[in-house]
């Protein structure tokens, strides 16, 4: 049994290896592989970086969503290993089991609960290789056949340290991660142009309609730093209403009069051959990407989406998860029935809908609409959602607010339609890489870049 002594068991599915390969076992690589503390850490706001299964989710440390960490805890947790660049964080358990992620240079991390530190042996292997190995389909399938929890999915710290690994020669190593590398690279650069496209439209949104900075400025006798025909089309002062002041001639209105909601649903079942594209909530969890599965593959029934609508989970609402789908013409799409499916309402539109979706005060009443009293099944009911208060404003602002909203966003799902294409190439290449099926030369060919 893998994990006892100095056992390797190779992968079952694993092809033979080129001549100049050879099998190890993870710790004959390694310096070490260190366990987590077993004590539960205190979360602060400020401080250290603490490293959870939830935040591998990617293959990639996200620090922008880590929790932190006092001095203190941090101290006490890095007792046994302290975690460094080169090193690589490995979720042993639970939803994001069996993934790795680098340690980012720059930052101070230590362990959470369920994770495990490896730290290789730079003369034997290189860490984003191994990262890469970790991480590949092979090795899925390899662990899946090792998992100790009868609920939660789990991996002990013997069988972590006899994982077998194939290692070619260091500098194959290297030219292998070098074009696994540079596919990532171009999808998290993708990643954050988004981040920016979306923070552009939000901050639009959020002046006009939340802030009123337009009308405000022109209440107090202030250049709005509009153009003149645009700045014309805002009023020039605020009123009361029942949500506060806002714009002379605007109303209080409610969500559902600018989106109408979409109900029809399909059974995938019944094409078992045809492709879907499928919109679930762990596919907006993993980096708001659907995931192509046939018809046989999907077991319930799902809401069917049109080109152009956007989704808004129901499901844990304290939850922001609010997707500006894409979707062709001719494409079969269907969801979750945990989303609820909006088309804008004429003269709306699907970006002033989508940014509304994501304003603080329908936010802050989407929170408010649960029911159940489990905490992970909370629920915000649909007649609720269309009745949460809204500011509508008038039409030549919306129409104003598109002409530049739609250009960002747009290019976002340009962005996320090229990163599908980057990680389903990366993907397919990824097990033919590392089990030498296919040579770095061939394969540079396929990404355009020499290494």
């Amino acid at each position: 049994m893998a994990g006892e002594g100095d056992v390797l068991q190779t992968p079952s599915t694993a092809a033979e290896l080129p001549s100049d390969w050879s099998w190890k076992r993870l710790d004959a690589i390694c310096e070490g592989v260190f366990d987590c503390p077993h004590s539960t850490p205190v979360l602060t706001e400020d401080g250290p970086y603490l490293a959870r299964s939830q935040d591998m989710r990617s293959g990639v440390f996200r620090t922008d969503e880590a929790a932190r960490v006092s001095e203190a805890t941090y101290n006490e947790r890095i007792a046994r290993a302290e975690p460094r660049y080169g090193d690589l964080l490995y979720s042993r358990e639970g939803t994001y089991f069996g993934i790795a992620a680098e340690v980012p240079a720059g930052i101070r991390v230590c362990l959470g609960q369920r994770m495990v530190l490896i730290r290789p042996k730079p003369s034997a292997v290189s860490f984003r290789f191994l990262r890469y190995w970790l991480n590949s389909p092979l090795m899925a399938l390899h662990t899946a056949g090792y998992r100790d929890g009868s609920v939660a999915e789990r991996l002990n710290l013997p069988t972590i340290r006899s994982l077998p690994v194939a290692v070619p020669p260091l500098p194959q190593q290297r030219a292998i991660a070098h074009i696994l590398g540079t596919l990532d690279d171009k999808s998290e650069l993708n990643r954050r142009m988004n981040e920016t496209l979306e923070a552009l439209a939000r901050a639009l949104f959020k002046s006009w309609f939340v802030d009123f900075d337009p009308v405000r400025a022109k209440a107090e006798g202030r250049d709005p730093s509009l153009p003149k025909p645009l700045a014309d089309l805002f009023p020039a002062c605020l009123v009361d209403s029942e949500l506060g002041e806002i714009p002379q001639g605007w109303e209080v209105g409610r969500f559902g009069d600018v989106v109408e909601q979409l109900r029809d649903q399909e059974n995938p079942l019944s094409f078992p051959d045809a492709l879907f594209q499928h919109f679930s909530i762990p596919a907006f969890d993993e980096a708001q990407s659907p995931k192509s599965e046939y018809g046989e593959s999907i077991k319930s029934l799902k809401s069917r989406i049109p080109a152009g609508t956007i989704l808004i989970s129901k499901l844990n609402p304290e939850i922001e998860r609010v997707w500006m789908v894409d979707v062709r013409p001719g494409e079969r799409a269907v969801c979750s029935t945990e989303f609820l499916v909006f088309c804008a309402r004429p003269p709306f539109t699907r970006s002033y809908a989508y940014c509304l979706a994501r304003s603080p005060l329908f936010r802050q009443q989407i929170e408010g609409l649960v029911t159940g009293t489990s905490k992970s099944h909370q629920r915000a009911q649909v007649d609720s959602v269309l009745n949460l208060a809204a500011v509508v404003p008038a039409s030549t602002i919306v129409a104003a607010f598109d002409r530049s909203a739609n250009s960002l966003l747009s290019r976002t799902l340009e962005c996320r339609r090229e990163s599908r294409s980057l990680v389903s190439l990366r993907d397919t290449l990824l097990p033919k890489l590392i089990s030498g099926e296919l040579r770095v030369k061939d394969a540079e060919k396929l990404v355009g870049r020499p290494v």
